[in-house]
């Protein structure tokens, strides 16, 4: 059976196949019935549905959750991210609201609801909003592929939660006194170069010159993708002196124990800094200590951010902390400044007032 330019029925074996155009586009799908009344039904059906503000296609009606989250994955891996581990979280969380749903039936509306549940839950919104980064990145990708012909809106929460986190030196010298002997250089390190724990764990000896006193991050080991080079001077520069030292040809890395790569120390950090008196500082805080120290010392934005591999200026100011210590300077700066200029001497007026006169 013909339908003269929107669709026909046709057999492909012994099962009647229907075929049929929507925008330009040619669809072809298997009624899966030997029946030809069944196939102009679905024929039938499928010609209706063009008249819909949207057209679902067969293609969009079998996409599933499980084909979202495999696209996600898939991107993940051949874009080479080395956060698979937490889009992994955030698919568990997903697939518990949205884990028997078409990707058609994950509507806005949808979204809105795992976001009240997630709420209720006492996820932050910092955390939701991963959840949510996730689910849109997967639709996006549905979309470019053309199995998707349409994604929802999918409206992130505003964040308030920022940490503030960061510490004095004094403060950093009694916390490392309370860190294991095998812990104490790579642990200043983070607090002297800003970096990330990764990035330290991973860092390697042919990535270290000594002659140059320079270490170099290779692009794959940067959470950002860029290489960066960290001059080594002072404390930083005796660091890597005596990880020299400690060298085994065995371990490639830098930073080890007994030649094993250093490995997770949550529980070694929450007992040193709950000795320290330091009870909610996290290793990360280094970096915006890094980041603030940095700043303080007079060094140019675009230089610390090198040093510490921040991509976008926003991160960057996000991360430069100012402490009531830094807005009490700032008054007392302003108030000298002010204490000077009502000492400096005036003009003393011209003897005989207006020139203009004999």
């Amino acid at each position: 059976m013909n339908k003269r330019g929107v669709g026909r029925v046709y057999l492909r074996g012994s099962i009647y196949w229907i075929r049929y155009w929507h925008r330009g586009r040619e669809y072809r799908e298997s009624s899966g019935s030997d029946r030809e009344a069944l196939a102009l039904k679905l024929l039938k059906q499928r010609l209706a549905q063009m008249g819909a503000p949207r057209f679902i296609g067969p293609a969009e009606e079998r996409l599933s959750f499980e084909d979202l989250a495999d696209m996600l994955r898939r991107d993940y891996v051949v874009n080479g991210r080395r956060s698979l581990k937490k889009i992994e979280g955030c698919l568990n969380h997903l697939r518990r609201h949205f884990g028997l749903f078409r990707g058609v039936d994950i509507s806005a509306d949808r979204i809105k609801a795992y976001v009240v549940e997630r709420r209720e839950e006492g996820a932050a919104n910092a955390t939701v909003n991963r959840e949510l980064a996730a689910l849109k990145r997967a639709f996006s990708l549905a979309v470019e592929e053309q199995r998707l012909g349409h994604a929802p809106k999918v409206s992130m929460l505003e964040e308030h939660n920022a940490r503030q986190g960061f510490l004095d030196h004094a403060e950093f010298v009694v916390l490392r006194d309370y860190l294991p002997d095998h812990l104490k250089d790579p642990i200043t390190f983070l607090y002297f170069s800003g970096w990330r724990v990764g990035e330290m764990r991973a860092l390697e000896w042919r990535e270290v010159d000594i002659r140059a006193a320079q270490v170099s991050l290779r692009a794959e080991h940067s959470k950002n993708k860029r290489p960066r080079v960290l001059p080594l001077a002072g404390e930083l520069k005796e660091i890597i002196e005596r990880a020299q030292n400690n060298r085994r040809l065995d371990c490639p890395r830098v930073f080890h124990h007994d030649g094993r790569p250093i490995g997770s120390f949550r529980k070694t950090w929450a007992t040193a800094r709950r000795r320290a008196g330091l009870g909610g500082l996290l290793v990360h805080d280094f970096r915006r200590t890094t980041v603030r120290n940095l700043v303080r010392a007079g060094v140019p934005e675009k230089v610390a951010m090198e040093i510490t591999g921040h991509k976008t200026r926003a991160v960057f100011e996000r991360y430069n902390i100012v402490s009531d210590a830094d807005r009490r300077a700032a008054v007392e700066r302003l108030e000298a400044h002010l204490q000077q200029q009502s000492h400096t001497p005036k003009i003393a007026p011209l003897v005989g007032g207006d020139r203009g006169e004999d």
